[in-house]
């Protein structure tokens, strides 16, 4: 198979969340197990740090690796989902995957792949670690994909656990509680490794201070603890946060290690950390008059955020290309949209996409308007042509409709 065939068969064949949702999820690390064994336990070989939460997660990961590789180090870096290409969520210095070496093990493993029905997600954690460990990294940022405990990657001991922030999202398998929720992440915290929170409320800190008291790990609550600043070429109002976030976890690298981090490549990672890991759809700009700005904030804490931001912004009138997945509580998310908005309503090109007309529907309940568009490049077509120079045109709603415009 070449590379297009490979991912064909990959996407088909294996239960994939990304598409599919609640029919992909596993509630269990057996399978990942198995694969890791099967392949040499390369994770075992692997230095790294391990980043769980709501929300951030992406952008600290990302600006972790930024600011080690500027460091001098070769730093594998593991996200998911995807925008455009499979191979985004597998890098070496901010270079994805090579085709011929997805296509290659996938030759090399498929009757085993085939025969413990491993999913798409534990098939592509095995992957990655194979691939960081045939390449000899010096660091790995590792993303969590859903949850924590109970994730394909909880199979390594980090030198740091990382949780960025709790909220609500993922209720069907995480618990519909925020302390439920927060204890799913803790779950990646492991026996006597450091872990750093980089924000908390009154609900999650306990589920936090309780678990690093079982595993005897020193916590550090990062949004306590940092208080400088740096300019970063993520412009997001909210990657202040994360990027406390980040200052914690190198301080206790650097404190707990032998990584040493010079000032000058915190600087330099913080200021090029899309150019050094090829991040996107974070508060992105595409366009100028009128100002387009697109950003995968897809539940009611990161939305919150950044339609907070939105009301910072200049313009005469304000567009908004809104598509959803299936599983979002539309009570909780379409409330914090402004009703002043121009909406055009579209569904993202996947199975787990909510349908339009459900979208328009439910949206016109919260008083917001607009008409419904049958893709999302349709609606984004449209927004543009209707757009004046002043105007501001925002699309989001769902990471899939982002990566549909990108």
């Amino acid at each position: 198979m070449n590379y297009q065939e490979t991912l064909d068969w990959m996407f088909n064949q294996l239960p994939m969340y990304q598409t599919q949702g609640a029919s992909a999820y596993k509630e269990d690390l057996t399978n990942t197990i198995l694969l890791a064994n099967y392949l040499g336990n390369p994770e075992k070989q692997l230095k790294c740090i391990h980043v769980a939460g709501t929300n951030g997660k992406g952008s600290t990961s990302h600006m972790l690796a930024s600011i080690l590789q500027e460091a001098g180090y070769k730093v594998g870096l593991y996200t998911s989902p995807h925008l455009k290409d499979y191979r985004e969520r597998i890098k070496i210095n901010g270079k994805d995957i090579d085709e011929t070496f997805v296509v290659e093990f996938i030759a090399a493993h498929k009757s085993f792949l085939e025969n413990t029905q491993l999913s798409f997600f534990e098939m592509s954690v095995g992957l990655a670690f194979d691939f960081f460990s045939k390449n000899k990294t010096d660091i790995n940022i590792i993303e969590v994909g859903l949850g924590g405990r109970l994730d394909s990657t909880n199979i390594i001991t980090p030198l740091v656990s990382v949780i960025t922030n709790i909220g609500l999202d993922h209720t069907q398998f995480l618990g519909n509680t925020l302390e439920a929720i927060a204890f799913e992440k803790a779950g990646i915290i492991k026996p006597a490794i450091p872990v750093v929170i980089g924000e908390y409320l009154p609900e999650t800190k306990h589920v936090f201070i309780k678990k690093a008291a079982e595993t005897n790990s020193e916590i550090f609550f990062a949004s306590d603890l940092i208080t400088q600043d740096y300019p970063s070429d993520l412009i997001g109002d909210y990657q202040i946060h994360n990027k406390k976030t980040v200052l914690q976890t190198l301080k206790v690298l650097q404190d707990t290690t032998s990584f040493k981090i010079a000032e000058t490549a915190i600087q330099l990672g913080f200021q090029n950390t899309i150019n050094n890991t090829g991040l996107q759809g974070r508060w992105q700009q595409l366009g100028s008059n009128p100002k387009i700005v697109c950003d995968t904030a897809h539940n009611g804490h990161g939305l919150r955020i950044v339609l907070n931001q939105l009301k910072k912004e200049d313009y005469t009138q304000l567009h908004i290309v809104l598509g959803v997945v299936n599983d979002k509580n539309l009570d909780e998310i379409l409330p914090l949209f402004p009703k002043e908005a121009k909406y055009y309503f579209c569904k993202p090109n996947i199975s787990r996409g909510l349908d339009t007309f459900i979208l328009y529907k439910k949206a016109t309940e919260f008083g917001l308007k607009g008409e419904i568009y049958n893709s999302v490049s349709k609606a984004y077509s449209i927004a543009k042509e209707n757009a004046a120079a002043t105007d501001f045109i925002y699309i989001g709603g769902s990471t899939f409709v982002v990566a549909e415009i990108l």
